[in-house]
């Protein structure tokens, strides 16, 4: 009687590939998940440290070594309002402006500034591209433009993307958004030599008219969400 040998899984065979491949396919998943999970967090914490830089951005605080730190010095509250003006519920800034079109639910950022109180509302709409955003910087007159933040996902360089620049920033900075009888009515965005009544105005980026006009229409329509406020 012959010897009866007992012989593992042959390396050869499909079973043995279909096996090696599954337990490769697991573990290649396990390792994608963590670093997925892992680098996830890490992009929501840069993605808040973004936010924070482009909200101080608005009232100047452009120098910033350490972001959370000039956060904290220079936001003393961020708060949600609603359509009256009144203080509810949440997080100023865990709130997306913009997305949430509930008109209860509006962020505000209330800052001090070498001891004077500065009102920051964001603002967002559409350029040529794709989406424009901001934030408007204002002093405790709700009413003269502080500072201005500006930027864009997609507008085309040296056109629409110029929104982002100090040129296109500063002209904003001591205009208002109110007319003299007290209304909100942001400020006109148009082309240069084009006068508008009853506006304060700046000029119009030279061939970046669609993403002006959204500049523009992204003023008007934000900022009449916070009418109520602007006008107590």
């Amino acid at each position: 009687m012959a010897n009866e040998q007992k012989k593992g899984l042959s390396t050869n065979s499909n079973a043995y590939t279909l096996i090696y491949a599954a337990v490769l396919v697991v573990i290649v998943a396990f390792l994608l998940s963590f670093v997925s999970s892992t680098l996830h967090e890490r992009q929501l914490a840069n993605e808040k440290i973004d936010k924070k830089s482009q909200i101080l951005a608005a009232i100047n605080v452009v120098d910033q070594a350490d972001v959370e730190a000039a956060y904290s010095k220079y936001v003393k509250e961020a708060i949600v309002i609603n359509e009256h003006g009144q203080v509810a519920e949440g997080d100023g800034f865990d709130v997306d402006f913009g997305k949430k079109t509930d008109k209860d639910h509006l962020p505000l950022y209330k800052c001090e500034v070498d001891g004077a109180v500065k009102y920051i509302i964001p603002v967002k709409g559409n350029g040529l591209w794709g989406p424009i955003w901001g934030y408007v910087g204002l002093n405790d007159d709700k009413s003269t433009v502080y500072g201005i933040y500006f930027n864009h996902e997609g507008e085309t360089p040296g056109l629409g993307a110029e929104i982002v620049t100090n040129g296109f920033r500063e002209p904003f900075k001591g205009k208002h958004i109110k007319n003299a009888a007290g209304e909100v009515v942001s400020i006109a965005v148009v082309k240069k030599g084009i006068k508008v009544e009853g506006q304060d105005q700046v000029d119009a980026i030279s061939g970046g008219t669609i993403t002006s006009v959204g500049v523009n229409d992204m003023l008007k329509n934000s900022l009449s969400s916070y009418k109520e406020f602007l006008t107590k």
